[in-house]
């Protein structure tokens, strides 16, 4: 990657510096990052990722605002920071000597290694507990990436052995990969840890222990004329207040389980002629926005088994599951979201707003059920981007199963999620084309057993 240089002479970086040091952090604290699953991502129409909360808590701390603008790539965010764009990248710049000459490492120390995703085993026998243990074992890893050339490398080290199967990046990607392990579609694949910790959150059933290369650390960065600042966020991040929250922070992304959902859920029989507890607010209030009341229960099945205590990972709420920040924009605290009459109340006010979002995108009323399922679930920004991908990629924008759901999973590569149609970024798609699937199978089973 190319950076561009520090341009400005000697003399005006010093009086620059000097001028800064005296006013101290400006009003608005100018941060470029990254789309990426850890760093910075739209959920729910929620700003969220480890970068971004961690970020917000120093602005927090220190009384200013944050003004964040996403770069299509490092390269970008580094020019931005060298021409006085941005004041600060919040996103993990690797600390190598490529990048020292142009920025001034800071912040949280993120250390990286590669490390071999496999199933967890009863036997520690049967755990692959040095690379050694790779001779004879099919391993499957993206062509092209550094993780192919770092397992070639360990082949040669070990003397060949290794059967290496290299996928075509067109087809799947690293986030594939690991789910077809932890689906035991495949044995074996190699990736960064912080994606393996951030995957592992989905699929409980992996083993990420066994390091296979070198730690790589990265921190944020600022500019070089601007130490004061490197400075400053070094200290912050030492004091307690930042410490906690750092950890709460790394928890709840790269530990939390955010199947809680999925993992809960048992069987429902149907046979008793009911399906949930609510089953009266749910008939009051999804004929109040025209919808079959079994369609509006199977939502609240998928999204909380009925359980109107549940809070997931991202803090969404309730029986229905709505995020704080959307209970806010429908009048309401995030507490009142325990009342399920609150919560079922809300999501069918949601779910009217989206129906009239999508209603000339998909004119069909009933092909548009999928859609505003889809969308509750991901967001609308996210929906729209796969609606934009669909069209640009020759898929029917207006038709969901195989077409916009299709784009849906395309929201999670990277060359699609930095596609000039998309607005809103990086997504995890197979949680929402998951989602949609799961709601109406249970819909469907719900038609054919209890009464409309």
């Amino acid at each position: 990657m190319a950076c561009m240089a520090v341009s400005c002479s000697c003399s005006s970086r010093s009086e620059a510096v000097a001028e800064e040091e005296t006013k101290g952090y400006p009003d608005t604290l100018r941060v470029a990052t990254l789309y990426s699953p850890g760093s910075y991502f739209i959920y729910r129409e929620t700003r969220m990722g480890y970068d971004y909360d961690l970020v917000n808590s120093l602005v927090k701390d220190k009384g200013i605002a944050l003004s964040l603008q996403v770069a299509p790539g490092l390269g970008t965010a580094i020019e931005w920071l060298d021409s006085g764009k941005v004041d600060l990248i919040a996103y993990e710049v690797p600390v190598t000597a490529e990048y020292k000459s142009h920025v001034l490492h800071c912040g949280p120390k993120n250390v990286t290694t590669q490390v071999l995703v496999q199933p967890k085993v009863k036997k520690d026998a049967d755990r692959i507990a040095d690379v050694t243990g790779l001779i004879g074992r099919d391993v499957y890893v993206e062509a092209g990436s550094k993780y192919e050339a770092r397992l070639n490398n360990l082949n040669d080290e070990l003397g060949g052995g290794i059967n290496i199967h290299s996928i075509d990046r067109d087809t799947l990607i690293t986030d594939d990969l690991i789910a077809m392990v932890g689906r035991g579609d495949i044995p074996l694949t190699i990736v960064d840890s912080d994606i393996a910790h951030i995957n592992k959150t989905y699929f409980n059933s992996l083993d990420i222990t066994l390091e296979v290369s070198f730690p790589q650390r990265s921190q944020w960065a600022v500019s070089p004329s601007r130490p004061w600042l490197a400075d400053s966020i070094n200290a912050w991040i030492k004091q307690d207040n930042s410490r906690r929250d750092l950890a709460r922070i790394h928890k709840r992304y790269f530990e939390l389980s955010k199947n809680e959902q999925y993992e809960m859920q048992q069987t429902i029989d149907l046979s008793r002629g009911f399906i949930s507890p609510f089953d009266n607010l749910f008939r009051k209030y999804a004929h109040e926005i025209g919808w079959d009341w079994r369609l509006l229960a199977a939502q609240g099945y998928v999204e909380s088994h009925f359980d109107p205590t549940l809070v997931s990972w991202a803090g969404a709420r309730g029986v229905m599951q709505v995020m704080p920040s959307t209970a806010r924009a429908y009048h309401h605290e995030p507490d009142e979201l325990i009342d399920n009459d609150v919560s079922i109340s809300t999501a069918a006010e949601i779910i009217k707003d989206l129906d009239k979002a999508f209603i000339n995108r998909v004119p069909d009323p009933q092909e548009r059920l999928k859609f505003v399922v889809g969308a509750y679930n991901s967001g609308l920004a996210h929906i729209f981007d796969a609606i934009a991908l669909a069209g640009k990629y020759g898929y029917d924008p207006q038709v969901w199963d195989g077409n916009v759901a299709r784009a849906v999973l395309m929201k999670s590569h990277p060359e699609y999620y930095n596609d000039p149609v998309c607005k809103y970024g990086y997504f995890r798609g197979q949680q929402t084309f998951e989602y949609v699937n799961r709601v109406f199978d249970f819909y469907t089973e719900a038609c054919h057993k209890i009464s409309a």
